[in-house]
């Protein structure tokens, strides 16, 4: 979607390697706030993060940039993105 000339965008994410109980969902909740991003992001079963962010497109890509790191303690082996149309169904960012 193109907003008065700024494209936004939606990334949907899932994250893999040593990523939980390395406060990635709070660093990234910290990240989001600071980009304007709005979405979620949680852990799963299976040991991955997974995320939605949504917002402006240069917004969304420095988060996908940054959750290729992530926080200090983090070793990221993975990720995998799938670029998805904007929806605007979040008003905020939150960590499950």
């Amino acid at each position: 979607m193109v907003e008065r000339g700024i494209r936004k965008i939606r990334a949907h994410v899932w994250i893999e390697g040593r990523v939980q109980g390395v406060f990635f969902r709070g660093s990234a909740w910290r990240m989001a706030q600071n980009l304007g991003i709005t979405g979620w992001i949680k852990n799963r079963w299976d040991g991955k993060v997974e995320a939605i962010f949504e917002g402006e497109e240069k917004a969304v890509q420095k988060m996908v940039d940054w959750s290729r790191k992530g926080p200090p303690a983090a070793i990221v082996e993975d990720i995998q993105i799938k670029w998805e149309e904007w929806t605007g169904s979040f008003d905020s960012f939150s960590a499950h």
